[in-house]
């Protein structure tokens, strides 16, 4: 019996995805870009099942590299984000490139340390070494599709890419903004020509969010009652809501009445009626929702997010602020955080990190804060140092 699943890409393209399932046999799925397609491949499934013409043992030596990294292309690539989609097919092609026509059963983890060693070894397209960051990506990808295609399509038993040991990837690197480097980059951003700029710097500082999460970020996941905002766009794909408080919240506050001010205005030139009272509780609504979608920090083209990359590298050169990204102002929400004695666990809270081996990289900067707290412990045990020239009592409760 044959099921067949709509689905609609973020582009906004659609395919059809076929599945059958007979009794005593495993489960078989294609997807197709038309229905009538999907159709006839499922019912010729069937009837190779039935009548014992499918052995579903032999993919692995029928179909090639290149076969499995289309079919990923075709049924996995469009529902990823697209940050995430543009860079996985480029790691893709170069795989296809090197052992495109290699068939899945000769992938073994011996050939593929072999062409980690070359992503290693070669220059890129820009003639340059790739990192073993970028080689770890690489592999990731291949291992990804790998896993897809034993999971989902049952074109191999396992996943030849597990056993391959990954380049040693160096510790990140922790960069924040000192006190006077934070004043003269507040101060640049500010008199900057893009007027979102300074008001994007402080959230991404105040909340610790990415710059992907900042420009998706539209009006009805902003909260001013609560002071919340709410990430739908994050990169492990999961809600996060940030606190919105003090001067961000102000500069949240002093833009939305802006907007406000600007949506009114704009209404009454397009009618040129100045009494918006006469406008229908419906219209209303309805423009209201419409406000609401759009985004906090609108670009110059009708629904598309601002680029923030030439104020923001000009602001930086005038603030005298080196080696310094974006992406940095997200450390210094962290960086902060630990100076001010939060835990990890705060920390990974606030940062949306699934796990704690990221905000190690902080941990050296709430020492301050952990030796204060041993010494409140130790204090309250064993009294303070030279309070009691004899021996400290051991038996002391904590609360004495």
């Amino acid at each position: 019996m044959a099921n067949y699943e709509k689905r609609i890409s973020k582009k906004g393209e659609i395919s059809y995805r076929a599945t059958v399932r007979l009794k005593g046999h495993r489960r078989e799925s294609a997807t197709f870009s038309r229905k009538t397609d999907a159709k006839r491949w499922a019912q010729k499934m069937e009837a190779d099942i039935r009548e014992g013409r499918y052995f579903p043992g032999s993919e692995a030596k029928k179909k090639t590299v290149s076969d499995m990294l289309e079919r990923y292309r075709r049924d996995v690539l469009p529902y990823k984000k697209e940050s995430t989609a543009s860079s996985q097919a480029i790691h893709m092609d170069w795989w296809e490139n090197e052992i495109g026509e290699f068939t899945l059963g000769r992938i073994t983890p011996a050939l593929i340390s072999e062409y980690r060693d070359r992503l290693l070894s070669e220059p890129n397209t820009r003639n340059k070494k790739r990192s073993n960051a970028t080689v770890v990506r690489y592999m990731a990808t291949l291992s990804h599709v790998f896993s897809v295609a034993v999971r989902d399509w049952e074109w191999l038993e396992d996943n030849p890419c597990r056993k391959v040991t990954k380049p040693k990837e160096p510790r990140g690197i922790v960069r924040f903004l000192s006190d006077e480097e934070r004043v003269s980059l507040l101060k640049a951003c500010r008199n900057s020509h893009n007027e979102d700029l300074y008001c994007a710097v402080v959230i991404a500082i105040s909340t610790g969010c990415r710059r992907g999460e900042l420009r998706s970020l539209k009006w009805s996941h902003v909260d001013l009652e609560r002071g919340l905002l709410i990430f739908e766009e994050t990169k492990n794909g999961e809600r996060r809501n940030a606190p919105l408080v003090g001067h961000a919240l102000d500069e949240m506050k002093a833009r939305a009445e802006r907007k406000k001010k600007e949506d009114e205005k704009k209404r009454r030139e397009e009618r040129g009626d100045d009494n918006l009272h006469n406008l229908s509780d419906a219209r209303k609504v309805a423009e209201e929702k419409k406000s609401k979608d759009e985004y906090v920090f609108p670009g110059r083209i009708p629904g598309k997010p601002v680029d923030f990359t030439r104020a923001w590298r000009k602001a930086r050169h005038e603030a005298g602020v080196e080696n310094f990204r974006w992406h940095d102002l997200r450390h210094t929400c962290a960086s902060y955080l630990s100076m001010e004695g939060a835990t990890p666990v705060e920390v990974a809270e606030v940062l949306g990190h699934k796990s704690l081996e990221m905000v190690k990289r902080y941990s050296h900067l709430s020492e301050a804060h952990t030796s204060r707290l041993v010494s409140s412990m130790t204090n309250k045990i064993f009294g303070k140092a030279g309070d009691n020239e004899e021996e400290p009592e051991t038996g002391r409760t904590m609360g004495e």
